[in-house]
């Protein structure tokens, strides 16, 4: 036996070697936390060469004044300890023995919980079995508002050591039984400043609800309550409104006073730290923590039956829909917090229902679906195997209801697994035409409200093509809408970031979004061509060019274009031409290159109606025009004042008049 022994010893001496046997000296670790029993007798042996005879001798007096001044000398004697680690566990167990917690006297108690918080504030590792001993004494003193302080500070000393998750776990059980009230109401109080204090990763979240459910709140004093109450609201402060879940089945009066508290503690999620940390950390309540993501969620992969998945796809509509109402009561049940475990065939058969033939079905599974979102977090993503993409299908239905059942969906997907992972399915539907001018028109919307919320701005650039073609919609309200949103993106991302991603855009197209979001860093890699007419749209219809007059004559190539081909800005060269009247030597059409029978070719597929025309062939013929007219003309023809417009007709007027009377 004693041979068995030694093996892991070595192991355990090897560990901080940092060599290949420290995974398997891991197990050794666990620290057994239940305290043997030593007799008083023993504990003075042992403290023989720490505390004097004499001052145990005076603990036991039965004079007070004696047990005062022996608790001083023993204060004392701990603080001028150089190797406190040794003797802790034994110094603690002879406090609890002599005076002991059925001490009377307030001085003397208040002394030795003193001596206790000092030990496990000052040691390197404060023993778990300490805090077993100590821990219905000093929950019995907090309770006691003579020596409530001092418990309470030696309560946190006991968290700081060895973790919150293991004194509170310890205390539930000490303060439910417990038959003075005031252990239980004052307890609870200390945990809203431990919660304070530590936040809540090292807590068992779902203990610490159970046990304000069933013990706090149902409580018949009313002190209890109310400590249970600002528990509770303190633990929303640092875990969010998903805490509510947990307890709706509690009376409507204590509803309405949680929601009081909760108004009072918003919650602050990462941007409230924790004030205090835990020297040692609990490495099971910690992993605990974090497996659960902290709120526990619920497996419900054994209530997914393969009859309920048969049901969804049922040819009976009402049995569908039974199915589908099934699902939501069982993420209900489950407290709105749920494990993606046995998820994967239920996101399947809801995917089904998304093509069924009765809408209000589709509705129904929408619904579902952000339900199912908002009770998985981020595992949804991997579980739902794309049926984000089914899902925005649904936002081209020419129902309004439809649609916002979608968007409804869709606002409990973004909360649970970010923009930026739904980028590549939205991208899809924009340039889905069946989407419908309002689904598309909608999702836009939807866009330009979450865009800005994005963790990393650049996710949003893969949206931008599908974005620019809707710029040249038949409908009015998706252009509008698109413009909305690339302007988001710009203002988050900024004009190189932007053009660099469109610059591969037709001509036509990129000269539309240059000048609607008025881009100047987009000339970058734009062809000659474009960047004249893009430059010539944004010119003033004032100043230089108010005196000036058609020249006839000269045939010279477009001035604007050439002064941009030298790399001289355009807006520059057109104003110092216009100042010394060079406009007058440019001939009225640039017909050079102006390919007037593939235009002609054009027309005919792409005719005018008798109606007022989109906002795209608004804009292909600005382009079309600022290529082929002496620039001042076109300005003047583009003018939003309508004496300008006069002025430019009446310049062509006279250009043609003066060829037709030569031609003649």
């Amino acid at each position: 036996a004693p041979a068995k022994k030694s093996g892991p010893a070595k192991s355990t001496a090897k560990k901080t070697d940092g060599g290949p046997q420290s995974k398997a000296s891991a197990a050794p670790e666990i620290e057994d936390v239940e305290p043997s029993e030593m007799s008083l007798e023993e504990i003075e042996e042992r403290l023989n060469s720490v505390v004097k005879t004499e001052t145990i001798s005076q603990l036991k007096s039965t004079v007070w004044k004696e047990r005062l001044e022996a608790i001083g000398m023993l204060k004392q004697d701990v603080e001028n300890l150089t190797e406190l680690d040794k003797s802790a566990e034994l110094l603690v167990r002879l406090l609890c023995a002599v005076p002991g917690w059925n001490e009377k006297n307030v001085q003397v108690q208040q002394q030795v919980i003193e001596v206790i918080t000092y030990i496990a504030s000052t040691v390197k590792k404060f023993p778990k079995r300490c805090v077993v001993l100590c821990l219905l004494g000093i929950s019995e003193r907090v309770a006691d508002i003579k020596t409530r302080a001092p418990a309470m500070k030696c309560l946190t000393a006991f968290c700081e050591a060895v973790g919150p998750g293991f004194v509170f776990e310890r205390l539930y059980k000490i303060m439910k039984e417990h038959k003075n009230p005031k252990v239980l109401s004052e307890g609870i109080l200390w945990m809203v400043s431990a919660v304070e204090d530590f936040g809540t990763s090292n807590l068992k979240l779902k203990d610490i609800i159970d046990f304000c459910k069933d013990t706090g709140l149902q409580s018949s004093a009313a002190a209890t309550r109310n400590s249970t109450i600002k528990l509770i609201g303190m633990l929303h402060k640092f875990v969010g409104p998903d805490i509510k879940g947990f307890l709706s089945d509690v009376k409507p009066a204590l509803l309405s006073a949680l929601d009081a508290e909760y108004e009072k503690n918003p919650f602050e999620g990462a941007a409230a730290p924790p004030k205090r940390t835990v020297r040692a950390l609990d490495t099971a309540s910690s992993t605990s923590a974090a497996s659960s993501d902290g709120l526990p969620r619920e497996d419900i992969s054994s209530k997914i039956t393969p009859a309920l998945l048969k049901n969804l796809g049922s040819p009976d509509w009402k049995l569908r829909l039974e199915s589908i109402e099934a699902v939501n009561k069982i993420v209900e049940e489950a407290h709105k917090r749920i494990q993606p475990t046995g998820t994967v065939d239920l996101f399947t058969a809801l995917r089904g229902r998304l093509n069924d033939s009765n809408k209000n079905l589709v509705m129904a599974t929408l619904s579902s679906i952000g339900v199912l979102a908002s009770a998985m977090g981020p595992s949804v993503e991997k579980s739902s195997k794309g049926i984000l993409a089914d899902v925005l299908k649904c936002i081209g239905d020419n129902k309004k209801h439809m649609r916002e059942c979608t968007l409804t969906a869709l606002d409990s997907w973004v909360a649970a697994t970010q923009l930026d992972k739904m980028v590549p399915y939205i991208a899809v539907a924009l340039g889905d035409q069946k989407s419908g001018s309002e689904g598309r028109k909608d999702l836009f919307d939807w866009l330009s409200k979450h865009v800005s919320k994005m963790s990393d701005p650049a996710e949003a650039l893969p949206l931008l093509k599908p974005s620019a073609s809707s710029l040249m919609d038949k409908s009015s309200e998706v252009r509008k809408a698109a413009e909305t949103f690339m302007n988001e993106v710009l203002k988050i991302c900024g004009q190189a970031a932007v053009a660099k991603n469109l610059r591969d855009l037709p001509s036509p197209t990129m000269a539309i979004v240059a000048e609607r979001l008025k881009l100047s860093s987009v000339h970058e890699g734009i062809s000659d061509s474009v960047k004249t007419v893009t430059t010539s749209m944004s010119l003033p219809s004032k100043g230089g060019l108010k005196n000036i007059k058609p020249g006839l004559n000269d045939r010279s190539s477009n001035v604007g274009k050439a002064a941009s081909q030298r790399g001289v800005p355009a807006r520059a060269s057109v104003t110092m031409i216009s100042s010394q009247d060079s406009l007058q030597s440019q001939a009225l059409f640039n017909i050079k290159d102006s390919n007037k029978e593939d235009r002609e070719r054009r027309v005919l597929v792409r005719k005018f109606k008798f109606e007022e025309p989109r906002r795209e062939q608004i804009d292909e013929l600005k382009v079309d025009l600022f290529k082929h007219f002496r620039e001042d003309v076109s300005l003047r023809l583009w003018n939003s004042d309508f004496k300008r417009q006069i002025d430019g007709i009446e310049l062509l007027q006279k250009g043609t008049s003066f060829k037709w009377q030569r031609s003649g």
